[in-house]
């Protein structure tokens, strides 16, 4: 089941490309349970092993589609209040306890929540709404959030494209084994056929 995932994910972004990662960070910022890391890190991991994608333009289409995905969600929750929030927690079953801490990072931090919280499980996806229904001052939200979004995007592109690296890497010194066990097998054979021979 996880594989076929996987499949599926990675055939969007091959098919794609840029616009499979925007829209699944901005859906996903915008408060949707997707897959957006998933989605990004196998996009940056193409980046090196089939140049279809270059690294900079993930993390430019990231970074502009998580700070406008969570825009959107920072507005659902201005605009729709705690009813809309507790029909978007019922409707995608998230855990009251991730509410919750939600609203104590929020009370102890500030809006240097947002930037933080893309880092923390659960919490980006709430993030933006949640900051809506706090009414946190939209100009500071808009500067931690893209902030965060930038930083967010580009680490964990960093790391699928370092990933890529050296997957490659290791590939090729397997690639190497195989032709040095390949020798090493034949020079053995080629020995014990010398000696059966001489000793003929």
């Amino acid at each position: 089941m996880t594989h076929s995932i996987l499949d599926f994910l990675r055939n969007a972004v091959v098919h794609y490309g840029y616009w499979a990662v925007g829209a699944a960070l901005l859906i996903e910022n915008a408060g949707i349970p997707v897959p957006g890391e998933t989605i990004l890190l196998l996009a940056s991991f193409l980046a090196f092993s089939q140049h279809e994608l270059q690294l900079p333009w993930i993390i430019v289409v990231g970074t502009i589609a998580a700070t406008l995905g969570d825009n959107i969600g920072f507005a659902l929750g201005y605009y729709g209040g705690r009813p809309v929030l507790e029909r978007y927690r019922t409707a995608f079953r998230i855990q009251d306890a991730t509410l919750a801490r939600g609203e104590e990072l929020f009370a102890r931090y500030g809006t240097v929540t947002i930037f933080f919280a893309r880092f923390v499980f659960g919490m980006r996806i709430i993030a933006g709404p949640l900051a809506g229904v706090l009414r946190m001052p939209w100009r500071k939200f808009t500067v931690f959030n893209f902030l965060g979004a930038a930083v967010w995007v580009t680490v964990i592109s960093g790391a699928g494209y370092l990933f890529g690296q050296h997957l490659s890497r290791l590939e090729r010194d397997i690639r190497l084994f195989d032709v040095v066990a390949a020798i090493l097998v034949l020079m053995g054979l080629g020995l014990l056929w010398w000696r059966s021979h001489r000793e003929r």
